[in-house]
């Protein structure tokens, strides 16, 4: 464990708050450790009962480029429910509501610098309706087979990480394994 002597808020945004730390490690060395701050968040892989996956496309600006992953989103305030969050995602992004959720545990996206956790849910018994995404989202729905999303995950078409979990997550839990 890492014992932390002085904490110094180097930015503090909207999204996320970054931190400069000292700390004094296990062997007793001093060290400074930068990390961010993040609200956490979910992500949902809604799954039709025909296989299908819906999916949306979305620039992201930090790597300049579109990146097709599951609908997801950060929470709007501390202690917010995940299963709520989840299904106010869902519909916001996609338009899709679910009548079944099934909580796919969690993962860390970047544990080296960042405490973001984002909890992962499948959603089935999917009902349409209409898409209201945030104003700064400029989003595409897609809708594809499982199977082939899966092979996309695996095979580097599709490299967002929450995605990738999500989706084999999802993949094997529909086929009874653990």
């Amino acid at each position: 464990m890492e014992r932390t002597i002085t904490t110094e808020v180097i930015f503090n945004g909207m999204l996320l708050t970054v931190l400069r730390d000292e700390v004094v490690l296990e062997n007793g060395a001093m060290s400074i450790r930068e990390h961010v701050l993040h609200p956490g968040a979910v992500a949902v892989v809604p799954v039709t009962s025909d296989g299908k996956v819906i999916l949306v496309e979305q620039y992201r600006y930090p790597i300049k480029q579109k990146l097709l992953e599951i609908p997801a989103g950060k929470f709007d305030k501390p202690g917010e429910d995940v299963l709520e969050c989840a299904k106010r995602e869902l519909a916001e992004e996609t338009g899709y509501t679910a009548r079944r959720y099934t909580y796919l545990g969690y993962i860390y996206t970047t544990p080296g610098f960042s405490n973001e956790i984002i909890h992962l849910y499948l959603a089935q018994d999917l009902v349409p309706g209409h898409s209201n995404p945030d104003e700064d989202e400029i989003l595409e729905v897609r809708i594809e087979d499982l199977e082939e999303v899966v092979k996309k995950c695996i095979n580097g078409e599709i490299t967002d990480a929450k995605t990738v979990a999500g989706v084999l997550r999802a993949y094997f839990k529909l086929r009874g394994e653990k």
